[in-house]
């Protein structure tokens, strides 16, 4: 089968990044500018979450146009794998700052200082109004890749967190419970820790090489095995390089006189076509070692 495969984000995504970013950099500055008039935990805490999110799509950006850079004999994936490496950095700046939100909401639930709720909903506001507009901009690319959908979290989370900003300034205008700051902050703060450690376990089990989800190796192994002529399988692994990118391969034991017929061909076009299109994770790109039963004299014995 053909190896002429596609594997590079697209021009659109990458425009799709850029004007996100660009939005949520100028949204960072007023929320910025908010917070210091205000003094509102819910505003710096947006704030903040904002600028993990600016630094993301900055990231997530620099990440895309390298993956885009065609292999070379010393990189054969190209830079695919710098989408992991950028979701991996985010989550850890996410689970700082969500950490910081909770230790900082604690303490001002039982101090409050005094938040001026009217300039609180027009920042929260502009904060809200940006984030749909990124949202609606990256909404078309978002199952693209890894980064991309990280990036649509954040926005998603960004106008979540405007959204509690706004309720917290009316709740504060409406009541005068200055704690209502508080509680949003501590919110918003819940909405970063779960998914920081989403991105961030998805982005470990691609660099730990675990087996892409969705596709059982025990039901790969049955399914080599009914192929005509193969005897065994081992050796048999699996990974994902990048979003959309899974890796397979195995070493095949065939029945001996197939060298002799001409029937390996066969088999190995039966090979690739059966984890190609057979299981839910279409693999493409599959790496068959054919060999006899004698050759298993030969193997290392670290092999599993």
């Amino acid at each position: 089968m053909g190896h002429d495969h596609h594997h590079g984000p697209d021009d659109a995504n990458r425009t799709r990044l850029a004007v996100a970013f660009g939005i949520t950099a100028t949204i960072l500055v007023a929320q910025a500018v908010g917070a210091l008039l205000t003094g509102s935990l819910a505003l710096l805490v947006d704030t903040a979450h904002m600028l993990t999110d600016a630094a993301g799509l900055a990231i997530a950006l620099v990440a895309a146009t390298l993956a885009s850079r065609p292999p070379t004999a010393r990189r054969t994936w190209g830079f695919r794998r710098a989408e992991v490496l950028a979701a991996l950095a985010q989550s850890a700046v996410l689970l700082a700052v969500g950490v910081y939100v909770l230790v900082e909401g604690v303490q001002r639930l039982f101090e409050p200082p005094e938040v001026p709720a009217r300039e609180l909903v027009v920042f929260g506001v502009i904060g809200l109004v940006g984030n749909v507009v990124a949202l609606a901009v990256l909404a078309g690319g978002r199952s693209a890749s890894m980064n991309l959908r990280a990036a649509f979290l954040e926005v998603v989370n960004d106008a979540l967190g405007s959204v509690g900003v706004i309720v917290a300034a009316v709740v504060i205008a409406t009541t005068g419970w200055q704690q209502a700051d508080a509680v949003a902050g501590l919110l918003i703060g819940a909405l970063i820790l779960p998914r920081a450690l989403k991105i961030l376990r998805e982005a470990t089990s691609v660099l730990l090489e675990t087996t892409p989800a969705g596709l059982d190796l025990d039901d790969v192994r049955e399914h080599l095995l009914g192929v005509d002529h193969v005897v065994d399988v081992h050796d048999l692994h699996a990974s994902l390089i990048a979003t959309g990118l899974p890796v397979l391969s195995a070493h095949v034991v065939v029945d001996q006189r197939c060298f002799s017929t001409g029937h390996v061909p066969h088999i190995l076009d039966t090979l690739q076509e059966c984890v190609a299109h057979h299981f839910d994770v279409s693999v493409e790109h599959s790496t068959f070692q054919i060999e006899p039963a004698a050759h298993a004299t030969h193997e290392s014995p670290t092999h599993p």
